[in-house]
């Protein structure tokens, strides 16, 4: 019986020890790039969650304001929306921040394609802003 070689023979369709190697790193490099991206989507569906709640909630009790008196508790919807918004934008720039720094400590071991979580991070925090000045500033 012959010993495993690191090298394979010539002519040999068999991809050598060190091609194997690679191709390991490669794939090793890109699930945990697919880890931060599915991470980052968590975190951007939490913060979508928390925007829309917050302004419907708000659109809600807007609604029913104007139809007949709603006494307002301890903690009324206007405030509670911008809360919840300004929570979400929050959180969403804190996992965003995390997620560059994570790619670019990833990009120095190899090529790492850019984030689409990131692009959408970007229109969610748009959208998300936009929810809260629409909440206060709207009387």
């Amino acid at each position: 019986m012959e010993a495993n070689s690191s090298v394979a023979a010539p002519g040999s369709s068999q991809p050598s020890t060190t091609e194997l190697a690679q191709n390991r790193t490669d794939l090793a490099l890109e699930r945990t790039r697919l880890a931060h991206e599915r991470t980052m989507m968590a975190w951007i569906r939490t913060s979508t969650s928390m925007i829309s709640f917050g302004f419907g909630i708000y659109k809600f009790f807007d609604y029913f304001q104007g139809s007949k008196g709603v006494t307002h508790g301890l903690f009324g919807p206007r405030p509670f929306a911008i809360f919840m918004i300004g929570t979400a934008l929050f959180v969403l720039a804190g996992a965003s921040v995390q997620n560059w720094s994570e790619l670019r400590r990833l990009r120095k071991q190899g090529p790492v394609p850019r984030s689409l979580a990131g692009a959408v991070a970007i229109v969610v925090s748009i959208l998300g802003i936009l929810a809260l000045f629409a909440v206060i500033f709207r009387e």
